[in-house]
């Protein structure tokens, strides 16, 4: 399973698709990456006249690329046309430290704590261009096929 596969598997589309590319991924964790586009449905009314990137989408990307991702990964061989994965955020603790604002990219990189009963978990961080840590934290989610 190659990445463009991976992120074809995903269950989301746009307006609510945060990953761009995955760029490394194996058994043991995954890095990929976004850039939040100026029109994106959610600055039209976060933070009037200055708008920044909400937590709760920051949180959701993590878990598409950190958790997501690298379960369907994990879960490759079981996955086929007519076999989707089916996806559950079980729980999430986040810390955030920088704003982000439209147009920036972030890479999110995921090291997985544990993948067993068909629970993933995960220690992600989100860092922008300049290599500054934008949030991180464990995310985990049930993932069956």
């Amino acid at each position: 399973m190659n990445n463009q596969h991976i992120i074809n598997n995903l269950p989301y589309q746009k307006p609510f698709l945060f990953v761009d590319k995955i760029i490394e991924i194996d058994e043991n964790g995954v890095k990929g990456a976004y850039t939040y586009k100026e029109n994106e449905f959610f600055y039209k009314g976060h933070f009037k006249d200055k708008p920044i990137t909400p937590g709760v989408i920051l949180t959701e990307t993590m878990a598409q690329i950190g958790v997501v991702c690298l379960g369907i990964f994990l879960l490759k061989d079981e996955i086929t046309a007519t076999k989707k994965p089916k996806i559950a955020l079980t729980s999430n603790q986040v810390d955030f430290y920088l704003p982000v604002l439209p147009n920036e990219k972030v890479n999110v990189t995921s090291e997985k704590v544990y993948f067993r009963f068909n629970k993933l978990s995960c220690k992600v961080k989100m860092m922008n261009t300049q290599n500054q840590l934008v949030c991180r934290g464990t995310i985990s989610g049930m993932l069956i096929v």
